[in-house]
């Protein structure tokens, strides 16, 4: 098969799916002069996009967070892949495989917003930034910036590091409830010292859902000359951005979060100038220092899901990015404005409608998460998950596209029934 014609088929869409592109085009053509904001609370059209995932009976699923699940037309794509994978065997492996991987990481950095010669295709957020955390020149002395609230991979790679080179590790604490950004920034700002050597942030806590300043946060970083590291396994695909704006040094993601991918795919950027000081997680053979190819050497890998991600992102692009960021901001501000107030009840959201979308994390007084997202399960049919610690302690509520305000209706019930217990 030549190669190219290969990566021409892996692009098609479908394999019997009783929801096609042609029926998903046909529902967004009589859509396509309402605003996404009016069409974000338009639940017939929402029900449409729903039909086209397959959703387990047995509960509602509110912890989208961890891993969202394909679409019928992505998961059917991606089946066919490992068929034809499978098929092909060592033949695909030592001929086509380098080629369609840099085309789908030539796609997925348009999308993004960077150069494809600034991004490569990673296994997960973890991956992405760990190999930076691990990969830099530390000496004895050297500070690192971060927060409490940052993701725990990524801190116990910055503890590790801490006991291998004696690096000093400044841990922060980003309120729930931040009166501006620059609140935020001044908090990242006064634990920078001159012997600051990175500085990591959320751009979305995954704990809360709150979304930080990041370009803020750079553009003050970048002053005081120190790189920025931007955990992003949240907002990619969830919130529209692009690299080019953010002003960041590095950025890491997962895909098969908001992007809807397979499991096992992500990505890193690292801004050109940055690639020659990064070691790669795993020893790559002689090549150029400028080549971020270097970094991307892991040994044998799930091809097929890197297949998937043009599929996703096809899938993303027909959505449209402002519909689904705007139906995720509607779906969250519709459950938290009904239970906010409410006595015994905390959210520890943020209620500024630009400061998170579809992530937010509620809890009850004197009930603990675990008890809370227990007693959800068993008695509400919500399926979440408990948060208790670093300044947070409630349930993380994350819808999906699929999900119905008559599902949130019935975790608002819940809530309030709970927290009159």
């Amino acid at each position: 098969m030549d190669k190219r014609e290969f990566i021409k088929t892996t692009s098609v869409l479908g394999v019997g799916s009783m929801f096609s592109f042609p029926l998903l085009e046909k529902i967004l053509k009589k859509t396509e002069n309402v605003s996404s904001v009016e069409l974000a609370s338009d639940e017939d059209f929402w029900m449409q996009i729903r039909k086209g995932y397959l959703l387990k009976e047995d509960y509602i699923n509110l912890e989208n967070g961890y891993y969202c699940i394909q679409p019928t037309e992505v998961l059917n794509s991606y089946i066919k892949h490992v068929k034809e994978i499978n098929l092909q065997g060592s033949y695909y492996m030592r001929t086509v495989q380098y080629e369609n991987k840099k085309a789908i990481a030539t796609k997925l950095a348009d999308l993004a917003g960077c150069s494809p010669e600034e991004l490569i295709i990673t296994r997960n957020t973890t991956e992405s930034l760990d190999m930076i955390i691990g990969g830099l020149n530390w000496q004895m002395g050297d500070e690192a910036v971060m927060a409490e609230q940052d993701y725990g991979a990524m801190l116990d790679m910055f503890t590790q590091i801490s006991k291998r080179y004696g690096i000093k590790n400044k841990i922060i604490s980003v309120p729930n409830h931040p009166k501006s950004d620059e609140e935020i920034v001044e908090l990242y700002a006064k634990a920078i010292t001159p012997k600051t050597k990175l500085l990591m942030v959320c751009h979305m806590i995954n704990i809360t859902g709150q979304i930080l300043p990041i370009k803020k946060i750079c553009d003050m970083a970048h002053s005081k000359g120190v790189p920025v590291m931007v955990d992003g396994a949240h907002a990619f695909a969830h919130i529209q951005f692009k690299l080019s704006e953010l002003n960041c040094d590095f950025y890491g993601c997962s895909l098969h979060k908001w992007l809807s991918v397979p499991l096992g795919a992500g990505f890193l950027y690292v801004k050109k100038e940055h690639i020659p000081k990064v070691w790669p997680l795993l020893a790559e053979s002689e090549r150029n220092e400028n080549d971020i190819s270097r970094l991307n050497h892991t040994g044998t890998i799930p091809v097929h899901t890197d297949l998937a991600i043009a599929n996703a992102i096809d899938f993303y692009n027909k959505i449209g990015a402002q519909r689904k960021e705007e139906r995720l901001r509607y779906l969250q501000n519709y459950w938290t404005k009904q239970v906010r107030n409410l006595p015994n009840v905390i959210l520890n959201t943020p209620e500024d409608t630009k400061r998170s979308c579809a992530i937010a994390n509620v809890g009850i007084k004197n009930m603990k998460p675990s008890v809370m997202a227990e007693r959800l399960l068993k008695e509400y049919k919500i399926y979440t998950v408990a948060i208790d610690g670093k300044g947070v302690q409630g349930c993380r509520i994350t819808p999906n596209v699929y999900t119905t305000t008559q599902e949130l209706d019935q975790l608002v019930k819940a809530i309030k029934e709970l927290s009159k217990a």
